[in-house]
Order: C-alpha cells, then sequence, then structure tokens
C-alpha cells in the first residue's frame, strides 16, 4: 500500500465496497448532531435565568451609554467578531448596540504582541478604550485563556461588566470574582463546545433586544 491509500486505507481495505464505511461516517454523524441538540437543551434549562440576567445588565449598560467589547482566540476570535458584527449591523427591526471586537485592530495587535506580550493584547485595549459602564465579553473554549483572563481583569478594575463564555468545568473564568456572569458548556468537544456557544450567545442577543424594547 502507498500514496493515497497509506493516508485513506479504509477506502481501499474493502475494495470498492463504501457500504461499511458510509455507514459508519452516518453513524458517527448522527452522534455528534445528536450530542450538540442536548447540549443546546441542557444550556437552555441551566442557563436561563443567569441569560435573562446579563441581557438585563448589557441593556442597561447600553442605556447609559456603555458599549460592548468582544474578545477570544482562534475559533473563539470568529465569534466575537460574529457577536461584534451582530450588534453592530443587527437584522432589519432591531436595535443597534454600539460593539467593538478587540481583534480587529492588526497593528494593535501585533504591536502588543511584539513589545510586550500576547498575554496583554486585549487587556491593554480595555485599558486605553474601555470606561466604566461598558460590557467585556470574553470566549475561550477551555476557559483559561491567559490574555482573555487578563482582559477580565483589566475590566473589573474599570468598572466594566463581564460576561464569559467557557466549557469544560469553566476554567480561570470559574474562578470566584473573575467574571459577572458566566456561560459554561460542560464538553471536553472544542467542536461541540464552539457549538453550543454560538447558540448560546444569539439567544443572549435576542434576549437583549427584548430587554432594550421593555419586553424583559
Amino acid at each position: 500500500m502507498s500514496g493515497i491509500e497509506t493516508l485513506y486505507p479504509f477506502l481501499y481495505e474493502g475494495g470498492s465496497d463504501l457500504g461499511p464505511v458510509l455507514a459508519e461516517v452516518r453513524r458517527s454523524t448522527e452522534a455528534k448532531a445528536a450530542e450538540i441538540v442536548e447540549l443546546r437543551e441542557s444550556m437552555a434549562e441551566g442557563a436561563a435565568d443567569e441569560l435573562v440576567a446579563c441581557a438585563r445588565r448589557v441593556a442597561a449598560a447600553v442605556t447609559g451609554g456603555g458599549r460592548l467589547f468582544a474578545f477570544g482566540n482562534g475559533g473563539s476570535c470568529t465569534d466575537a467578531q460574529d457577536l461584534a458584527q451582530l450588534c453592530m449591523r443587527p437584522p432589519a427591526g432591531a436595535r443597534p448596540v454600539p460593539a467593538t471586537c478587540l481583534t480587529g485592530d492588526v497593528a494593535a495587535l501585533t504591536a502588543l504582541s511584539n513589545d510586550v506580550g500576547f498575554e496583554v493584547v486585549f487587556a491593554r485595549q480595555l485599558a486605553a478604550f474601555g470606561r466604566r459602564g461598558d460590557v467585556a465579553v470574553g470566549f475561550s473554549t477551555s476557559g483559561g485563556s491567559a490574555n482573555v483572563l487578563r482582559a477580565f481583569e483589566e475590566a473589573s478594575r474599570a468598572g466594566m461588566a463581564t460576561v464569559g463564555f467557557a466549557g469544560y468545568g469553566g476554567g480561570g473564568m470559574a474562578e470566584p470574582g473573575m467574571v459577572d456572569h458566566l456561560f459554561t458548556v460542560p464538553s471536553a468537544s472544542v467542536h461541540r463546545i464552539q457549538e453550543a456557544q454560538t447558540t448560546v450567545y444569539h439567544v443572549l442577543w435576542e434576549l437583549l433586544q427584548r430587554a432594550l424594547g421593555g419586553r424583559l
């Protein structure tokens, strides 16, 4: 066996009969789909009250002139960007919310990483732009990303409300006093964690819209 056969032996071991392979792919796909549905349902039940409380707090901040700062690394960076974009450019009929993703300024990120250290890339931006009454929203699948935790510490010192999205057991975000509102997806799979987090922050955004309209 050589070439492409060494990379995908399961396609060749059974000759032209792909039935067993396709059956296993289907089984795996169905299992993953069932897992994410279960996670989302458990999050909806377990985090419902916290989501409402968080939405009301963010709404109060926005009504008082505050803005939202979102941040994260890797796939969590994408979620932070999505949340900021959803707030700034919501669907027709929804109220825009002033929001910024702290990963958008490449010059600031590279300067801080090179001159100071990657662990401060979000904290330094919050120190420069954040103020009392703003909201800091951080994403980390492990809950232990050093630069996200440093940002929460800076946000708390500045008097900002803090919202964390984590996985596993919450990591450093779950430490007492680290964040005001924490949403932890109880899974050890990064894929399932990020899928569930996407659902949770979209629900939070919908509740925020209700709160801003006096319907929550």
